[in-house]
């Protein structure tokens, strides 16, 4: 990373003085990029606000707000800047409010180039150094920041599956936040997933996402000691609001919609548990109140409350799989297409859409995969497309996209499937042909290929004939009548003897199907060949 580049700003009610500084400052030399000018202290405050520069040079008999005014406003408003004073009054009471409001530096007018940059020079290493410090300082709370948030996440989710809450558990969470749980104590789960926030606001940076939202929510809910928001570990996107101010429940979950909708601009579905002493209680009727809650549903409700869903009956893709597995062995994608147009239409129409049924399609739709590359031996493929953007901008559920991303997935695997099952088969029609030419000599029938390779007769015939242009019978019968012109070479072979070593039992058959084939006969053949 380079150096910061900077910025300075000159403030004085006297333009030839603010003309004279930067004149004479050697801006380039100390990396100050940017300079800017104020004639008064009021002026000067909104442009500090706006710019905010690392080194200011300030009068201090200034109209409106005057430079001891500006220097305590600086003070208190907590700026990291370095406050050259430039003065034309030697007085006392001016370089003790400058020194008492944080000043650097006291310059008198008229103005010497050297003491001004030696002292820009001082003041821009200082800043330097306590920039340095700072940033190690913010790194150190955010790591400490982080660590503290991990613990917590860990510990309240651990509490999900537990009826109640330790003593000593209880004791931490007093500490921390300041609440007394160890009498009788009724809690109210409600839940709301980053989903949709992921790819809207935070680009896909789960823990930015987590991070930024679960600020905003504890600061509701801190607010008045209600309860605490964290991160659900065991889950991908699930972030849990445990409150025990059973009078705030409503409120609190309107503010942490209200704010999540602000900053998404996302309608966020929040699911409200029932009311227990059991934390395991409440969080698993969240938790079904969320997964049931039908996601096309038109009536917009603030809040989804644990008595308002009930969970239908679920789309198994599992019964489909023979059609589906018909259409993937055709390779043909207009056929698949056809089955799953059938498919999404049932789905709609007559099954409720949730996380719980989008859940278990996806369920299914792995041990199918699953199981079709593991019959095909397909087991290199590392990685597929994971269909999962179903949401609109706003963070409503998309049927549309759901439909969309679901045929990638299918379209996906049946590519695979094909050109697994396509090299599969040309594997096994090139072993048939090699086995063709190892046993050329033998009376070869092609039910005994057939048998041999677990095939059909009828299969062997169409894709040999796809593969090399002919059929079995003729592609052997050529293999032996080239065997046969190589052993016609010898003069000592006799031409009997040529055809029992190419397959061929009758010598007569033999010489017919070679003059077939070669337009001579076996000595026509040899006597041609000799004579050359």
């Amino acid at each position: 990373m380079g150096v910061k580049k900077l910025k300075a700003i000159i403030i004085d009610d006297e333009k030839h003085v603010r003309e004279g500084i930067m004149l004479l400052a050697n801006w380039d030399q100390y990396g100050i990029t940017d300079i800017y000018e104020a004639k008064d202290g009021e002026e000067a405050k909104s442009m500090i606000l706006k710019h905010h520069p690392e080194i200011i040079f300030t009068d201090m008999n200034m109209p409106k707000i005057d430079g001891i005014d500006l220097l305590k406003w600086i003070h208190t408003s907590g700026f990291t800047s370095k406050t050259i004073v430039v003065s034309g009054y030697d007085d006392f009471n001016y370089m003790r409010n400058a020194i008492a409001y944080g000043s650097f530096d006291y310059i008198l007018k008229p103005i010497e180039p050297e003491i001004l940059n030696e002292t820009l020079e001082r003041a821009v290493t200082e800043w330097h150094k306590q920039e340095t410090k700072r940033k190690s300082s913010e790194q150190n709370n955010k790591a400490m920041n982080e660590a503290r948030s991990v613990y917590w996440d860990h510990l309240f989710t651990g509490l999900l599956d537990k009826s109640f809450i330790s003593n000593d558990t209880k004791v931490k969470i007093h500490q921390e936040f300041k609440v007394d749980l160890t009498l009788t104590q009724q809690y109210t789960i409600s839940l709301f997933s980053v989903r949709c926030l992921l790819s809207s606001v935070y680009e896909g940076d789960r823990d930015l996402a987590f991070f930024t939202v679960l600020n905003i929510c504890n600061e509701i809910t801190q607010l008045n000691k209600s309860g605490v928001c964290f991160r659900n570990i065991n889950k991908d996107d699930e972030v849990v609001v445990l409150l025990w101010k059973q009078d705030e429940i409503e409120t609190m979950n309107k503010k942490i919609k209200s704010a999540l909708q602000q900053i998404s601009k996302s309608d966020i579905i929040i699911a409200i548990g029932k009311t227990s002493q059991q934390l395991d209680m409440t969080y698993h009727t969240a938790l079904q109140t969320m997964l049931t809650f039908d996601l096309l549903s038109t009536d917009k409700k603030e809040l989804i409350k644990y008595q308002e869903t009930t969970a239908g009956p679920l789309f198994h893709l599992l019964d489909y799989m023979e059609d589906i597995m018909w259409t993937l062995q055709s390779g043909r994608i207009e056929n698949l297409d056809k089955v799953l147009d059938g498919i999404f239409n049932m789905l709609k129409s007559d099954y409720c859409i949730s996380y719980e049924q989008i859940m278990l399609w996806e369920d299914h739709f792995k041990i199918l995969r699953k199981n079709w590359l593991k019959e095909y031996n397909v087991s290199k493929q590392t990685s597929f497309y994971k269909g999962s953007n179903y949401w609109e901008n706003d963070g409503s559920f998309s049927y549309s996209k759901f439909m969309s991303e679901k045929r990638k997935e299918f379209h996906e695997l049946i590519e695979i499937l094909y050109t697994a099952k396509y090299q599969k088969e040309k594997s096994s029609i090139q072993e048939i042909e090699s086995y063709l030419r190892k046993n050329y000599d033998k009376d070869i029938t092609l039910q005994e290929i057939a048998d041999k390779f677990y095939l059909s007769r009828e299969y062997i015939s169409r894709r040999f004939k796809q593969e090399y242009h002919e059929t079995v019978t003729n592609y052997l019968t050529a293999i032996r009548i080239e065997k046969a012109k190589e052993l016609l070479n010898n003069p000592h072979l006799k031409v009997y003897e040529i055809s029992f070593k190419v397959g061929y039992q009758n010598e007569k058959y033999f010489s017919k199907v070679f003059k077939k084939i070669v337009g001579l006969t076996p000595n026509e053949y040899r006597s041609q060949v000799l004579d050359k």
